[in-house]
């Protein structure tokens, strides 16, 4: 699973859990896209999560 390389952001683990109290594992992943980005006046293809690409913690390509 993809980690966003700006805040390092990825999946978290935990236990989903019926209307009966069954327990079973439940992933949630986050919201993580591939982006061309400029850093360093070069431009790489970074994994961003959503958050950061919405507040501006990275320039677009």
């Amino acid at each position: 699973m993809a980690k966003c390389e700006i805040c390092g952001k990825g999946a978290h683990f935990g236990n989903a859990v019926s209307h009966s109290h069954r327990r079973s594992n439940k992933m949630w992943k986050s919201n993580v896209r591939k982006v061309r980005v400029n850093q360093n006046g070069a431009v790489k293809t970074v994994n961003v999560c959503t958050r950061c690409l919405r507040s501006n913690l990275v320039t677009r390509a």
